[in-house]
């Protein structure tokens, strides 16, 4: 597994790095992991839609997989962070891909890759937008457009339903996960942490409640640009992983080996029967306003996730292949050569195939659009 911090449009230098490790090495890479900031631009329009100042404006190099001019030569697995096109993102809210082989897990979610268990929560955190509904719709103000990317209570208490995972991905880093690796050492090569890790302020408190409750084997994060390494101890440990971005000389991509069960089969992605029982049982209170209705009670959520997993037994099916539900289909045209400027025009709304056909399998109603 090829583990990678923050992307920022710059995939063409990932997959060539991973290329040249595995020609060094003699090994294969079965897949790759991003941290967020991925940036999955098809068009200009979509710049539009990225929180950032406009010096950092640019395509990169996802429109020529988005166009089929490139493929991805490795499966990906990928999370959202705070400089996306959120646009594109928020129409594959429930996962799905972004282009051919590369697999967006959405705002919240988890799927199997070989059976390895993977979990991941797209967003950073804000306190002022936690609670709140998912409202943004097209075209974003300035506000919407940034509040479009904060991670909300109403995923976080989904993702705290699971059973303990594999691996969890997050841009942000848990809360204080700093305390549980060289604090030193981090603080002496950046300095500008030590405020807020010493008011107890670096980190998402969502993150370090879903590292209790959830415990994954490994967790890896970007965001903060710099390469972190800590051990959490509770019923068995948290290895954690920050990596930096994709810049030269940078430690952005850490590769290694992860135990699977044998199998035979050729790797691919596969439904999380659990995680589709949670989305199914939770759906009802997803909102689309600012208004937000709470979940139930643990123990009647509980019961009602148990139900739901048992349909999604006898209706989908375990370990279900994701292509045979979601096969990647383009929404929006390509980059237009004839665009000049820095202008850029927001975007129109696009209904995503695949969200309609992951709603259908669940039936469930698409909130989406």
């Amino acid at each position: 597994i090829a583990v990678e911090g923050c992307c920022h449009g710059k995939l063409d230098a990932i997959y060539d790095r991973i290329q040249q490790l595995e020609r060094q090495n003699r090994y294969q890479v079965d897949l790759v992991l991003i941290c967020g900031d991925f940036q999955a631009m098809r068009t200009q329009a979509d710049l539009s839609t990225m929180a950032c100042p406009p010096k950092y404006l640019e395509m990169g190099d996802f429109s020529k997989y988005y166009t089929g001019e490139k493929v991805a030569p490795i499966p990906t697995l990928i999370i959202g962070g705070n400089h996306e096109a959120s646009n594109h993102l928020w129409e594959l809210y429930h996962g799905g891909f972004l282009a051919p082989n590369m697999y967006y897990l959405g705002a919240a979610g988890v799927v199997q890759f070989n059976g390895i268990r993977i979990a991941g929560l797209s967003g950073i955190y804000k306190d002022r937008d936690y609670e709140i509904g998912h409202y943004e719709k097209l075209p974003y103000d300035r506000s919407s457009m940034r509040s479009i990317y904060h991670v909300r209570q109403y995923d976080v208490q989904r993702t705290l339903q699971l059973s303990p995972v594999d691996i969890c991905l997050s841009h942000d880093w848990p809360q204080s996960i700093e305390r549980h690796g060289d604090y030193d050492d981090l603080m002496r090569r950046m300095p500008r942490f030590r405020h807020d890790a010493e008011a107890g302020k670096l980190g998402s408190p969502p993150l370090l409640e879903i590292l209790k409750k959830v415990r994954p084997s490994r967790w890896f994060s970007g965001h903060m640009h710099v390469k972190f390494e800590a051990t959490v101890k509770h019923e068995g440990e948290t290895k954690f992983l920050a990596l930096d971005q994709c810049l030269p000389n940078r430690d952005y991509l850490e590769i290694m080996d992860f135990p699977t069960r044998p199998n035979n089969d050729p790797p691919k992605f596969t439904f999380d029967t659990e995680w589709l029982g949670v989305v199914r049982a939770t759906h009802q209170y997803f909102s689309r306003t600012k208004q937000q209705q709470s979940l139930p009670q643990d123990n009647v959520l509980k019961s009602l996730i148990e139900e739901n997993i048992r349909w999604v037994k006898e209706n989908v099916g375990e370990s279900k292949d994701i292509t045979e539900v979601q096969a990647f289909t383009a929404t929006s045209p390509g980059p237009d050569p004839a665009f000049r400027g820095n202008d850029y025009p927001q975007p129109i709304s696009y209904t995503n195939p695949q969200t309609v056909a992951f709603c259908e399998m669940l039936g469930i109603p698409n909130k989406i659009n």
